[in-house]
C-alpha cells in the first residue's frame, strides 16, 4: 500500500452542509457526472458535482453516520502543482487552476476526536498526490480556507500512518504544530482548546 496523505476539517454539525457546498465549488465544472443528492443527518438536502461509491445516484444520510465522496478539485497553482500538472499530463485547467482527483472524502457526521462535531476528511488516491499534499502550499491553502469559510476550528495534515498530524488551522487562526509537541501532547489537549460544540 502506498501513502495515503490527507487533511481533516472539523466542524459543528450544522455546518457540513455549508462544507460541502464550499467543496463543490472547488469542482471542475465538466467532470461529466450526474449531480448527486445527498440527503444530511436532520434532513439538509444539499446537490453536489460529486459520487458517492462511484455512482450517482440519491444519497439519504439521515440514518448513518458517514458520507463517502469521490471528488476531483481545483487548486491555484503554486510551484509543486505546476510540476504534479506536467509530470501527470493533464496541464492546466483554462482558469489557470489544476485538477487533482480523485480526491475521497468521508463526512463523518459524529468525529473520532470529539463527538459535539463532525469531520470532513479529504484524502489523496495515489503516493504521488499524497507526496503533493504535503509539499503543495496551494493545496494546503485550500483546506484550511475549507476549514475557515464553513465555520471548522480546526485542520489537521494527517499522514494516515499512525504518525503525529500537523495542525494547520485551529479556531480561527493558521498555525503549524505538531500533535505530540509542547504545544500538544496529545490529541484530548488539541481538542481541550475546541469552543464547546
Amino acid at each position: 500500500m502506498g501513502l495515503v496523505y490527507g487533511y481533516d476539517v472539523y466542524l459543528r454539525p450544522g455546518n457540513v452542509a455549508r462544507v460541502l457546498s464550499r467543496l463543490a465549488e472547488l469542482a471542475p465544472t465538466d467532470r461529466g457526472v450526474p449531480p448527486l443528492e445527498v440527503t444530511l443527518p436532520g434532513g439538509d438536502r444539499v446537490v453536489v458535482p460529486f459520487t458517492s461509491g462511484f455512482e450517482s445516484g440519491p444519497v439519504d444520510c439521515s440514518a448513518s453516520g458517514t458520507l463517502e465522496l469521490d471528488t476531483s478539485l481545483l487548486f491555484d497553482v503554486d510551484e509543486a502543482l505546476r510540476e504534479y500538472a506536467q509530470q501527470s499530463g493533464s496541464g492546466l485547467e483554462a482558469d489557470g487552476r489544476v485538477r487533482v482527483g480523485y480526491v475521497y472524502v468521508t463526512v463523518r457526521f459524529v468525529s473520532l476526536l470529539h463527538p459535539g462535531y463532525a469531520s470532513v476528511e479529504c484524502w489523496a488516491a495515489t503516493s504521488r498526490m499524497s507526496r503533493l499534499f504535503a509539499r503543495s502550499a496551494g493545496v494546503r491553502k485550500v483546506f484550511t480556507g475549507l476549514a475557515a469559510d464553513s465555520g471548522g476550528v480546526c485542520c489537521l495534515f494527517d499522514t494516515g500512518d499512525g504518525g503525529p498530524e500537523q495542525v494547520c488551522w485551529l479556531n480561527g487562526e493558521i498555525v503549524r504544530e505538531m500533535v505530540g509537541g509542547h504545544r500538544f501532547p496529545d490529541r484530548q489537549a488539541l481538542v481541550a482548546t475546541w469552543p464547546g460544540p
